[in-house]
């Protein structure tokens, strides 16, 4: 690493629960609920909890949190309180094939699993099924028992999912990029853009754009040319590698480079050709897999 960790490293869920205390996101919480977690009697805890969303409803929103900073603190693990509310509240179903696995029944059947799996870092079996019993569809809980693929915010987007439709948006700014490029390509040589030495690629050659030799012919260019590549988003200098493999009409970049180490640039950043708002509608990322883009010889 380029810089050593600092003082105490933190879960993941320990620093959303800090974040969510910090807003004001966490209701307080009683102290009846901090001596039971402090007792180390889960099922104790369990009971208080129970008590405390009957008498307010709405902390149950909350409830991830309230364990983090009450059985949280007592594990030392907000990710392990976690699992432990997930084993205590399992279903019916599925708590019929924990006991089929070998646990007993009884209101300690999740706190008995939670242990267990604590005490099994390998790992173990939780659950079985009867093959000729067992039918995925009985434990559906929707109303209908059916798996309800209706996502409102979809229902437009799927409607243009056409053939002739789809061959027209293909078509869309071809003239000036007609490539289309994956501004993302996993070699042993590139490390997700992290924060590294260049030095530990010293002596080796990973960064090259990749396009089919047929393209490059068509515009004057040949294998081991600089060139530039321009997007929408913005243009990137980089050497140029023909490769038969690669499909035509299709370029490929690594990911992972043109960081600014000491003051030099290393490569080009692939993350500088995406648009931000040529992105996926719901997830928001940018398409990094389909950018279109048009390749330039760089001069003398």
């Amino acid at each position: 690493p380029v810089v050593k960790p600092e003082g105490e490293q933190l879960e993941a869920a320990e620093i959303f629960t800090r974040l969510a205390d910090a807003l004001g996101l966490v209701p307080e919480i009683p102290e009846a609920l901090q001596k039971a977690a402090e007792s180390g009697d889960r099922l104790r805890l369990g009971a208080e909890l129970m008590t405390f969303i009957g008498e307010n409803p709405g902390a149950g929103r909350s409830m991830q949190y309230i364990l983090a900073k009450t059985l949280g603190r007592s594990l030392g693990s907000v990710n392990q309180a976690s699992l432990w509310a997930r084993m205590a509240t399992l279903p019916p179903w599925a708590q019929e094939k924990a006991i089929r696995a070998g646990f007993t029944p009884g209101t300690a059947l999740g706190d008995d699993m939670f242990q267990a799996i604590i005490d099994a870092p390998g790992g173990l079996i939780v659950g079985s099924v009867d093959p000729d019993e067992w039918d995925h569809f009985k434990v559906i809980s929707t109303e209908d028992g059916r798996i309800n693929l209706d996502v409102p915010e979809m229902i437009e987007w799927l409607g243009e999912i056409e053939p002739a439709l789809e061959q027209e948006a293909l078509k869309a700014d071809g003239d000036e990029y007609p490539l289309i490029m994956s501004s993302g390509l996993h070699m042993d040589g590139n490390a997700n853009s992290q924060m590294r030495d260049p030095a530990w690629n010293e002596g080796k050659k990973y960064h090259w754009f990749r396009m089919h030799p047929d393209d490059a012919a068509k515009q004057g260019l040949e294998d081991g040319d600089m060139v530039r590549v321009i997007t929408e988003a913005g243009q990137e200098r980089i050497e140029l590698k023909t490769d038969a493999t690669t499909r035509p009409g299709y370029a490929l970049m690594p990911h992972g480079f043109g960081l600014v180490h000491q003051g030099k640039k290393y490569g080009a950043n692939a993350n500088r050709l995406s648009k931000n708002t040529h992105r996926d509608r719901l997830a928001g990322t940018p398409l990094h897999r389909y950018i279109r883009c048009r390749v330039e010889p760089i001069g003398e």
